[in-house]
């Protein structure tokens, strides 16, 4: 295929309206809804500084193969710990690279397609899928659902803790082929629950790879749940991620989305404080070199009182890499009581890295306490000369100021090998810079 009227040819034919009567109105809407928008150019204000029409003219199989072994895997491995592992190759659930270890009374685990087999959770399946993100405007969530045939299901019921980390590893496999993959995931976290999620990206081969995936959220009453979003494809690979996440009553959220490679990367993470007093915390770390592109938009929608929200994405750029960070916040006319803060830092490292940042604010409620702000510039001078005079190399000294400013995020990752393992990879990618 040559150009983006055929991928859209492709994903047509790929259209099926499965499941339900409730599942295939949604998704023939979402269709329809992808039809009308087709695929955003820069002329869409929300994808200004990203363009990705360039990407949808790659020449993409929908059915990739599959070549992903063992040792592949556990050279990208990123959680040590005993853990529950979900693979997914190219957007298929790989069963021989997966190992579930929690029970089913602790927390009901499976894939997307395998629970709508199930009587009682296809009912709550259709009570949330794509009820929390939004098809309107957004074209990309909008043919994630049309076309969401598999990903990860998780429910865990009132009162259970799930003592292992759930780790979900997507994997690009792009030896042969050009991939065009779409996995939808829907979390369910019941009345009091607590749990922690990983989601890993990472690709193999030399061919381009394109990862459209949508991640929807639900946060019962009390719930504690972490979740962390580790993106670290090849520089052939381009990512579309939108996690939305609806909390309610007295629940907390916490979210670190680390991105260190690829080659245009947009993350979307929105969430709703849909009952009193919800707690958010949104942390992000960003590290682009080379061509490297990554595009970070935040929404923070306080729509009830008495609640809290505090934002820090940090950014890291190198050679001729481009970064965005748009994040909004919104503080409806009942969220009276709201605290809210949002910042954005990044440091340039290369006079060619450029970095496009927008926070809003957005109030309609007169008790409040608010605040957003942004910075941008080089490492400090006198830090540096300071580091140096000690007797440490330009290079290292450079790391060890970087490592400083991002440990800020990496401090709020609670899995030790996890914070570990990223340290390690942010050194690699330092040295090699």
């Amino acid at each position: 295929m040559s150009n983006t009227a055929t991928l859209i040819d492709n994903l047509k034919a790929e259209f099926q309206l499965e499941g339900n009567s409730a599942l295939k109105s949604i998704k023939q809407t979402a269709w329809n809804t992808f039809e009308t928008l087709g695929f955003p150019t820069v002329k869409n204000e929300e994808f200004k500084y990203t363009n990705f029409i360039p990407a949808t003219k790659s020449n993409f199989t929908l059915q990739a193969k599959n070549s992903i072994s063992l040792a592949d895997f556990n050279s990208i491995e990123l959680v040590k710990e005993e853990a529950n592992v979900l693979v997914f190759v190219n957007g298929i659930f790989n069963t021989k690279l997966s190992n579930i270890i929690s029970s089913k009374e602790e927390v009901y685990i499976a894939t997307l397609a395998e629970a709508l087999t199930d009587s009682k959770e296809e009912a709550l399946i259709t009570q949330h899928f794509a009820q929390y993100s939004n098809n309107i405007s957004d074209a990309f969530t909008a043919l994630s659902t049309a076309l969401a045939k598999d990903g990860v299901y998780i429910h865990v019921a009132p009162n259970k803790v799930v003592s292992k980390p759930i780790v979900l590893y997507f994997i690009a496999d792009t030896y042969t082929e050009e991939v065009f993959s779409q996995p939808r995931n829907l979390f369910i976290f019941d009345k009091n629950s607590q749990a922690t999620i990983v989601e890993s990206f990472t690709s193999f081969g030399n061919k381009v790879s394109f990862n459209n995936i949508v991640t929807e959220i639900t946060v019962a009453k009390d719930a504690i749940i972490d979740y962390y979003k580790i993106q670290n494809e090849n520089e052939k690979a381009y990512h579309v991620g939108t996690t939305q996440v609806n909390q309610k009553g007295n629940s907390v959220f916490n979210a670190v989305t680390v991105t260190l490679n690829g080659a245009i990367v947009r993350n979307n993470l929105n969430v709703v404080l849909d009952e009193e007093h919800v707690e958010a915390n949104l942390f992000g770390l960003f590290l682009p070199s080379g061509n490297t592109h990554v595009d970070n938009h935040t929404i923070v929608d306080h729509a009830k009182p008495h609640c809290n929200s505090n934002e820090l994405y940090k950014g890291v750029l190198d050679g001729k890499s481009t970064g965005v960070f748009n994040g909004k916040i919104f503080v409806r006319k009942d969220a009276q009581k709201t605290n809210a803060f949002q910042s954005n830092k990044s440091i340039l490292l290369s006079d060619e890295a450029t970095i496009n940042t927008k926070p809003q604010l957005e109030i309609f409620a007169d008790d409040v306490k608010c605040s957003h702000g942004a910075t941008s510039g080089q490492l400090d001078a006198e830090s540096l000369f300071y580091l140096r005079s000690r007797g440490l190399s330009e290079k290292s000294a450079k790391a060890m100021l970087v490592y400083a400013f991002a440990s800020d995020v990496l401090s709020n990752i609670k899995i030790e090998s996890l914070k570990l393992n990223l340290e390690h990879k942010i050194a690699e990618k330092l040295a090699v810079n």
